[in-house]
Formats: C-alpha cells, sequence, structure tokens
C-alpha cells in the first residue's frame, strides 16, 4: 500500500520485460549458435515480473516503486494472479527475511543501494531500468529455486497488499535450523575445512578477484570510449563547416561528416550496452560470490560447533558415553549444510555458464555490429569520392 495523496509520476519505457535480448539480424552470434544449457525441462508453476516502475514524491520523501505480477497454479497461493507495487527497501527486507529462514541456502543478491554515491541519479531513467532489471532478476533467482519459492515471506512480499503492516508485526517465523545457526557462539574454531568446501572456498576467492578486474578494465574502456565519442562529435561539424567553403568537395565533405555521425551513433550504443547488460552481469557475480562466501561461514560455525561437542563428549569419563541428543541435532544441521551448500552451489555454476555464456557472446555480437556499422558508414562515401575522381 502506498501513502495516500503522493504524486505518481510514470517513467519512461516502463514496461520493458527484463531480459538480454540479441539483435534479430542473420549475422547474430546468438542466431547462429545454440545455447544448450537454456534447455530447461523442469514444468514451471511460478512466474514473476518486475516492470512499471514509478516516482513518489511525498513530503518526507521521494522514491521508487515497481509493479511486482505474480501468476501461479500452487495451493500456496489463494488466486492464480496478483499485482502488487514494492520498493527497494521491502526487496532488501525480503531477502533479510530469506537469511534468517534459509541459512543453509544461498540466497541471490540485491543490486547495490547505489552505485557510485554522490554521482549516479537514482532517478534518472536509466539507473531506474538498470534497477528494475536487477530486481526482475533477483526474484526470477527466488522463483527458480526449488526451496526459496515455497518461503512463507516470498509468499507474503507477492500477495500481500500492505507489506508494512507484516513488517511491523515482526514475523519470527525463523527455522530451528536458522535459530540454531544465528546463535551459534564465535567461540567455536574450526579446525579445517573438509577438502571439497576448501576448494568452493579458494574458487570463490579467484572468481571474484578475476570479476573485479575485468570490471575495471570494462570501466576504463568505457571510459575511453566515452571520451572518444565527444572528440567524434566535435569532429564530424568540422567537416560540415568546412563544405560550405567549398565549392567542389562540399559533397565529399558533407557526406565525411555523416559518416562520422553515423559512427558517433554506433559508438554511443555499444556504450551503453556495456554500460546497461555488461556491467550489471559483473556485479551481480561479485556479490553472487560474497553470499555464496557468507553461507559457507555459516557452514563452518556449525561444523565448529559440532566438533567442539563432540570433543565435549570424548572427554567424559564413562565407559560407554552415549551420544547426546544436542550433538546429534548439531550433526544433523551440518549435513544439512552440506546438502544444500552442494546443491546451490552446483545450480549456481550452471546459472553462472548460461549467463556468462549468453553476456559473452552478446557483447562479441554488439562489437561486430559496431565495427559493421562502421565501415558500411565509410563504404558508403567511396562512390561519391570516385565520381569526383572520374570528372576531374
Amino acid at each position: 500500500a502506498q501513502v495516500v495523496g503522493e504524486k505518481d509520476l510514470i517513467l519512461p519505457n516502463g514496461g520493458t520485460p527484463a531480459g538480454t535480448s540479441s539483435p534479430a539480424s542473420s549475422s547474430s552470434l546468438l542466431n547462429r549458435l545454440q545455447l544448450d544449457d537454456d534447455i530447461d525441462g523442469e514444468t514451471r508453476d511460478l512466474f514473476v515480473t518486475v516492470d512499471d516502475p514509478k516516482k513518489h514524491v511525498c513530503t518526507m520523501e521521494t522514491y521508487i516503486t515497481y509493479r511486482i505480477t505474480t501468476k501461479s497454479t500452487r495451493v500456496e497461493f489463494d488466486l492464480p494472479e496478483y499485482s502488487v507495487r514494492r520498493r527497494y527497501q521491502d526487496f532488501d527486507w525480503l531477502r533479510n527475511k530469506l537469511e534468517e529462514s534459509q541459512p543453509t541456502h544461498l540466497i541471490p543478491p540485491l543490486p547495490e543501494k547505489f552505485v557510485v554515491k554522490g554521482v549516479v541519479d537514482r532517478f534518472s531513467e536509466e539507473f531506474v531500468e538498470t534497477r528494475r532489471k536487477a530486481l526482475d532478476k533477483f526474484l526470477k533467482r527466488i522463483t527458480d529455486h526449488p526451496v526459496l519459492s515455497f518461503n512463507e515471506h516470498f509468499n507474503v512480499f507477492l500477495t500481500a497488499k500492505d507489506l508494512n503492516a507484516y513488517k511491523k508485526q515482526g514475523m519470527a517465523l525463523l527455522t530451528r535450523v536458522g535459530e540454531s545457526v544465528k546463535h551459534v557462539a564465535g567461540g567455536y574454531k574450526l579446525r579445517s575445512r573438509p577438502l571439497e568446501f576448501a576448494a568452493i572456498g579458494e574458487y570463490l576467492d579467484t572468481f571474484a578477484l578475476k570479476l573485479g578486474t575485468i570490471d575495471r578494465i570494462a570501466q576504463r574502456i568505457i571510459k575511453e570510449e566515452i571520451e572518444y565519442l565527444v572528440e567524434l562529435r566535435e569532429y564530424g561539424p568540422v567537416y560540415s563547416t568546412w563544405s560550405a567553403l567549398e565549392g567542389e568537395l562540399a559533397e565529399p565533405l558533407e557526406g565525411v561528416s555523416a559518416c562520422i555521425g553515423n559512427c558517433s551513433t554506433a559508438l554511443e550504443e555499444l556504450t551503453d550496452d556495456m554500460t546497461e547488460d555488461f556491467l550489471p552481469v559483473l556485479r551481480e557475480y561479485i556479490l553472487y560470490s560474497d553470499s555464496m562466501k557468507s553461507v559457507l561461514k555459516k557452514r563452518d560455525q556449525v561444523q565448529a560447533e559440532y566438533e567442539a561437542k563432540l570433543e565435549a563428549v570424548a572427554l567424559r569419563k564413562e565407559d560407554r558415553p552415549k551420544v547426546p541428543a544436542d550433538v546429534e541435532k548439531c550433526q544433523d544441521r551440518m549435513e544439512c549444510f552440506n546438502a544444500d551448500l552442494k546443491a546451490d552451489m552446483e545450480r549456481w555454476q550452471n546459472n553462472k555458464r548460461q549467463d556468462f555464456r549468453q553476456l559473452l557472446m552478446g557483447m562479441a555480437d554488439k562489437n561486430i555490429q559496431y565495427y559493421e556499422k562502421c565501415l558500411m558508414a565509410w563504404e558508403s562515401i567511396i562512390p561519391l569520392l570516385q565520381e569526383k575522381q572520374e570528372a576531374k
């Protein structure tokens, strides 16, 4: 529910569906290569989309809300379709609740609240659209998860007309596993991670480091492209002005000016694609690796607790010491963590392979199109120059 009497402003391009699309040209890499990983044999019964961002101007604050549309045939939903509006802090509330109630699972990351504080206008059309895509992907990640998609907090987020009422109630629906993990004392020290989880930790460290390097280089490339674009925009009109002073060369000079203008447009499109499609994916997976590391640390805490309790039992001077119930419960939690973490890691790897394959192929296709457009622009004035040459 929103504040009554507020001023709603519909932002442009609000209804654009999320997802990276590929140009439909015959030369498109995505049209020539098949993504076998895209084939999903699972039957889907829950569909969620984020669209229609609106700017709300109130007395105390200004913020953006997004429409969440849900369609489902699950018995957990009273209606087949829901439509609610949520703001960023509502998504943040959902993620916190998922972390509390599902501590053994990998929770997808949210986009950063501010990409660059003090620089990015969070109410600009570009920023809002980039965030909408990220929020849409966040909910789709949860929707596709076999456990998270059935979480009660997720159900409330998708269906409640007044989410603030649930927030005030403080729905304490922590699972026993979550409650236990939350209160694990920091005094337990893990002796050593099992090899498979140690390998996961090392992989995540290296993966985040490599992505961070790629992100920095990509930002530098974008910066240089923008600087080049500014020069091109200054360069083109020079030929147009020059043409006014040259009778015989007027037409070729105008042609060169038009070519530079076309190249400028093509470069601007390439830069926008890198900013809006390439960088967000890199940053999402950097945050994803942080989320996975967080789950890995929780697993380590449970293992450390289990080892400490086992050691305490071994020190008891009894002929046949029985394993206490709390030790068995701790072992169950550790095994649950191990199983859930490995399953989520496998799912994450599959998603990563598919996302990066599509991302890199898409960017290769965008670069090819950019150079094709520039080449066509310059080739278009060759006949004109040849005519002038033959006229001499």
